[in-house]
């Protein structure tokens, strides 16, 4: 469940550039710093972060149930109302773009092929590994006109030979984006899937400004 009343705004609260991401309680702790960085990496200030807490990352955030991948918790499909939650909430007059790390990433993907009430998607270090995701990217159309795309050059040496399949994925999805015709790019950064995602997540807001903005 989206905990909507206990969203924030980040940055420039007026500003006609917003960028949705549900948050974790870690994401949160991170939003200051990575706000930072958006301005630090593209020298602008006219954007706002609207975080919005997520109970169940889990559920809320991804498409059709699926079995563990790790650990003993499976995924649900709660995504279709969580972008309906969000789209209830979102202002027609602004620029809204969707963003996220990790399952939000993918949420962020699943957003751009569900909706065009957004203007872009900067999905970081998505969860492509997720099952049927690729089937579902190749067969079905991005409905908005930019996708950032980023991965840690590390995160495809997991030990789970699951999400170890998410280089390819990411590369493969990249290419559906490119073959769309869609303003695309893929980024690759040091480390694994848990480092730096708040300068992550920034770099991906600050390509979609110069591009969108």
């Amino acid at each position: 469940m989206l905990m909507i009343n206990e969203m924030r705004k980040f940055g420039a609260p007026g500003s006609g550039n917003i960028f949705v991401q549900p948050v974790d309680a870690h994401d949160m702790e991170l939003m200051d710093s990575e706000t930072e960085y958006v301005k630090e990496i593209s020298g602008r200030s006219d954007f706002c972060i609207l975080a919005v807490p997520v109970s169940d990352w889990n559920s809320d955030l991804t498409p059709w149930k699926a079995a563990p991948v790790f650990g003993k918790q499976g995924f649900g499909d709660g995504a279709s109302q969580t972008l309906k939650t969000l789209l209830d909430k979102i202002n027609p007059e602004s620029r809204c773009f969707i963003c996220g790390y990790s399952l939000a990433g993918l949420f962020a993907l699943w957003t751009a092929y569900r909706t065009d009430a957004f203007a872009g998607s900067v999905a970081v270090s998505p969860s492509v590994w997720y099952p049927d995701w690729i089937s579902y990217a190749e067969s079905n159309t991005v409905q908005v006109p930019a996708i950032y795309l980023s991965l840690g050059d590390r995160e495809d040496r997991a030990r789970n030979p699951v999400m170890a399949s998410v280089g390819d994925a990411i590369r493969r999805q990249h290419e559906i984006c490119i073959s769309a015709g869609i303003n695309t790019t893929l980024e690759w950064n040091p480390g694994n899937h848990f480092a730096d995602s708040d300068r992550r997540l920034a770099k991906g807001i600050s390509w979609m400004l110069r591009q969108m903005c």
